[in-house]
């Protein structure tokens, strides 16, 4: 019985059969190994990533890593200042705010987002802030310039969000200024951002340095430019700056003087008024330039921000005021009898004593050709230039022949004497006289009796820029020197500004100059004899443009006896010479002699 209780407390455990306890332990085995193979799915991600980030991408985290402690900025270097010959600011600088971009900071697609957002704040198309960094790579270390000069309304929009933009740097500089605005904006030229192409040929540029684009500041940007520092800082994660670890300073631009006299060229720009034409005035003795206006013009400081294509729609205007017109060939009309007088003398066709017969009209090859007059009867070289004499011209022209008025022309100053490359201004071109030889390579036409004529009184093929004239009237008036002319102060009194003695007489010479005296004495300009200034010299032209108003012309010297400095003006459909041209001239002249202190004489 005892056996039998003790085996039926057995009856209260369940017997699991074999079968069910290998399903469990299946069961169970699954789970674990499921469980084993996503915690080992887990780890070879990461183990992948980590690679990744190490090996394959370790680099450009690295380099961006250190580029978010340490920065290598680059300082601009003030240009030099550009200053009159009497001291006198026409080129500094001043302080201004530009906004940098660091590529790396931002990924592609995430500039494109901030491209669209700084294009509302800065007026700077997103496309043009996209465009430059991709020019630079996205890969680049170095910051690429997008906006030059903020307006204080950009700077105070960029401040409130510079912040959230990662890469985006405000940054003080130095900014180009041109404190008389368009005055002198030929002469002066213009900066620009150094293009893909000036990096790569001058490779000690840094990114954004600003190069001259034209005039001076392109003639002389090696010397003005100056030498970029480096400043070497740490920043945080935001890029702001916590501390600057080392500067390298930048060295300031030379400054350069020119031959220019500020004065004489704001009287020339305000006589010219901004109508299309252009001045000249020379310093006799060393062919440095006074002054050289050419209208219309315009406002270099608009190249110092970024330029709309509204400004520079307007700079492509059929006006052109980007063109110098003062190194553009004119037909230069009466004030070219002085080529003609010297040629006729020069080549022994006349003496200085021969007279011709003037009448209204004269025929030559049958075709006839007029006076501005009824005539002057028979007169010399002397009266022909003081009343401007066309008959007189036409027959002594015919007489001397083409080649010899292209001789003593270039003689002169004119058609390639002058070293523009020396001058080193945009555009510039020389005139022309052409000989028939040259009149056929060039045109194709056979030379005739009619191109002598109109080239004895400086229409048809001649061309003469105010420049050369400038120079054709310095030469009679310097005793036969020949000067070049150029702009810098340190140009003068060199060997290659050394003024050259032509092969011209000084008979002839004191006779063209006596004729040209009594232009203003008793000829077609004496509205410059009334007694205000010095008496001068001087020749009008009044110059025929088939189908447009005529050309005004004036050419001058003085003071007469003593000359000092030389001028050649054009008013573009300005009319006659004594009615657009010399009052321009007597202006000058009147600034000249007050700043010298010269006595204003009694008409003569």
């Amino acid at each position: 019985m005892a056996n039998e209780s003790l085996f039926s407390g057995q009856s209260d455990y369940i017997t699991i059969p074999e079968q069910q306890h290998s399903t469990i332990r299946s069961r169970r085995l699954h789970q674990s190994i499921i469980f084993l193979l996503l915690i080992g799915c887990i780890f070879s991600g990461l183990g992948i990533k980590l690679a990744q980030l190490q090996l394959i991408q370790g680099n450009y985290h690295r380099v961006r890593a250190e580029n978010n402690r340490l920065r290598l900025i680059p300082v601009p270097a003030k240009r030099g200042q550009i200053l009159d010959r009497n001291g006198h600011l026409l080129a500094g600088s001043q302080l201004s705010r530009s906004v940098y971009l660091w590529p790396q900071e931002q990924s592609p697609e995430e500039w494109k987002i901030t491209a669209q957002q700084l294009q509302s704040i800065l007026n700077v198309p997103a496309s043009d802030i996209l465009e430059k960094l991709e020019k630079i790579g996205y890969q680049s270390r170095i910051p690429v310039r997008v906006s030059p000069n903020l307006s204080p309304q950009m700077f105070i929009g960029l401040a409130e969000k510079v912040e959230n933009l990662r890469g985006v740097e405000v940054r003080a500089e130095s900014r180009r200024h041109y404190p008389n605005g368009n005055l002198l904006a030929h002469i002066l030229g213009y900066i620009g951002e150094a293009t893909l192409e000036e990096l790569k040929a001058n490779p000690d540029y840094p990114m954004g340095i600003m190069v001259g684009k034209m005039g001076i500041e392109r003639l002389a940007n090696s010397k003005i430019q100056g030498i970029w520092g480096n400043r070497l800082i740490e920043v945080d994660a935001k890029g702001q700056e916590i501390q600057e670890l080392g500067l390298q300073s930048p060295k300031q631009g030379d400054s350069i003087r020119l031959t220019i006299d500020l004065a004489l060229q704001k009287t020339a720009e305000k006589a010219l008024a901004n109508r299309r034409g252009a001045v000249a005035v020379l310093d006799i003795k060393t062919g440095g330039i006074l002054a050289l206006t050419s209208g219309p013009t315009f406002d270099p400081n608009l190249f110092t921000d970024q330029v709309t294509s509204q400004e520079w729609k307007q700079l492509q205007t059929p006006e052109q005021p980007l063109l110098n017109r003062a190194l553009q060939g004119y037909p230069p009309g009466s004030t070219f009898k002085i080529v003609t007088a010297t040629a006729a003398i020069e080549s022994r066709k006349f003496s200085l004593t021969s007279k011709i017969a003037t009448s209204s009209a004269i025929k030559i090859g049958g075709i006839s050709f007029h006076e501005h007059g009824k005539g002057y009867g028979v007169i010399g070289f002397k009266d022909a230039l003081a009343f401007s004499s066309n008959t007189f011209f036409y027959q002594a022209g015919v007489k001397t022949g083409p080649e010899n008025i292209a001789k003593w022309g270039k003689e002169l100053g004119i058609a390639g004497t002058i070293n523009l490359d020396l001058l080193g201004l945009d555009g510039a071109n020389h005139g022309q006289i052409p000989t028939p030889k040259e009149k056929e390579k060039l045109y194709d036409e056979p030379w005739y009796i009619g191109d002598t004529v109109t080239m004895s009184i400086g229409q048809g093929l001649v061309l003469v820029t105010p420049l050369e004239l400038a120079v054709m009237i310095a030469t009679v008036a310097n005793n036969g020197w020949r000067v070049q002319p150029h702009l810098l102060m340190s140009q003068t009194n060199t060997s290659e500004t050394k003024p050259i003695k032509t092969k011209i007489s000084t008979s002839t010479l004191n006779l063209i100059r006596a004729g040209l005296i009594d232009v203003v004495k008793k000829g077609t300009g004496r509205g410059l004899n009334d007694g205000t200034i010095p008496l001068t010299g001087g020749k009008t032209g009044t110059v025929e443009i088939p189908g447009q108003p005529d050309n005004s012309m004036y050419v001058g010297f003085g003071p007469a006896n003593q000359p000092e400095i030389a001028i050649a003006v054009v008013v573009e459909a300005g009319g006659y010479g004594a009615v657009s041209a010399a009052p321009i001239a007597h202006e000058i002249f009147k600034t000249y002699f007050n700043n010298q202190k010269v006595p204003s004489r009694s008409k003569r």
